[in-house]
C-alpha cells in the first residue's frame, strides 16, 4: 500500500500523481451510463474521479512515477488513459443500448412509434417502450451488483494496465467493435417472440381486410396489434429478463477481457 506524504516539498507532486490517476476514471464516468448522462452535474462526476484517483494512488502500487506535468510525455501518457476510460464505459454504454434497439423494433411493429417521452438519462426523445426496457435493465445492472464489479474492474485495470506504461493495442478497438454486433444480435433475440407475434396479428388482420374489403385495416389492425403485442410483452417477460442478465454478464466479460494484457 502507497502512503501518501502530505509534506509541502511533495505536494505538487503528489496531486498531479492523483489528478493523472483519476484521468481514467473520469473518461470511464463520462462514457458510462450511469453517471455519464445529463442528471448527473459534471462538477458531481470531476469530484467523484478525483475521488477515485485518490483512493487509486493509495491502493495500487505505482512500479514508476508519472511523467513531469505538462511535458510531451504527460501527453502521450494522457491519451492511452482517455482511451481505456472511453472504452470500459463505452461497453456498457452499448450494453445499455441493447434493450432501446429491440424496443424500437417492437414499437415500429405494434404502431407505438411515436409514443415518445423524454430520456432523464440523456436528455434526448425516445420511445415510451424504449424508456421502459431501460429502466428494467437499469434495476437488474444494480440489483445484481453489477455496478460494483464494473468499478472493481476499473480500479483492477489499473494492475493490469498500468497508468503511463502500456501502448493501446488495436485489438481492444476491435473487440468493442465485434461487441457492437454482439449487441445487434442480442437486441433481435430479444425483440423475437414479440415481432413473430405481431407479424401473425397482421398477416390475420391482412386476410381479415382482404376477404371484407368494408372493414376499416386502420381501425381494427392498430388496436388489434397494440393489445397482441402487450400480451405478447407480458408472457415474454421472464424471458426477455434472462436475456437482459446475459446482456449485462457479456458486458461485464468484455470488459474484463478489455484490460487483461496480451
Amino acid at each position: 500500500m502507497n502512503v501518501l506524504d502530505f509534506g509541502f516539498g511533495g505536494l505538487e507532486a503528489q496531486l498531479w500523481q492523483i489528478f493523472f490517476l483519476s484521468i481514467r476514471c473520469g473518461a470511464a464516468l463520462m462514457a458510462a451510463p450511469m453517471v455519464g448522462g445529463t442528471a448527473v452535474p459534471a462538477p458531481l462526476r470531476i469530484l467523484l474521479s478525483l475521488t477515485l484517483g485518490f483512493f487509486i494512488a493509495t491502493w495500487v502500487p505505482l512500479s514508476a512515477p508519472p511523467p513531469e506535468m505538462l511535458s510531451i510525455a504527460a501527453i502521450l501518457a494522457i491519451l492511452p488513459e482517455i482511451a481505456v476510460g472511453l472504452m470500459l464505459g463505452f461497453v456498457l454504454q452499448l450494453a445499455f443500448a441493447i434493450p432501446l434497439i429491440a424496443a424500437e423494433q417492437i414499437s415500429g411493429t405494434m404502431g407505438l412509434a411515436i409514443a415518445t417521452s423524454i430520456d432523464p438519462a440523456s436528455g434526448a426523445q425516445s420511445g415510451a417502450l424504449g424508456t421502459f426496457f431501460g429502466l428494467v435493465l437499469s434495476l437488474l445492472f444494480y440489483a445484481t451488483g453489477a455496478h460494483l464489479l464494473w468499478f472493481e474492474l476499473l480500479i483492477e485495470s489499473y494492475r493490469l494496465l498500468p497508468a503511463g506504461q502500456f501502448a493501446f493495442g488495436a485489438w481492444r478497438a476491435e473487440a468493442v467493435v465485434m461487441f457492437m454486433g454482439y449487441g445487434l444480435a442480442a437486441a433481435a433475440a430479444i425483440a423475437l417472440p414479440v415481432v413473430l407475434v405481431l407479424l401473425l396479428v397482421q398477416i390475420v388482420t391482412g386476410l381479415i381486410a382482404r376477404s371484407a374489403p368494408s372493414l376499416n385495416l386502420f381501425a381494427l389492425g392498430l388496436p388489434a396489434g397494440v393489445l397482441a403485442g402487450i400480451a405478447a410483452l407480458i408472457i415474454a417477460m421472464p424471458v426477455m429478463v434472462g436475456q437482459l442478465r446475459g446482456v449485462i454478464e457479456s458486458a461485464l466479460e468484455q470488459s474484463t477481457a478489455l484490460i487483461e494484457a496480451r
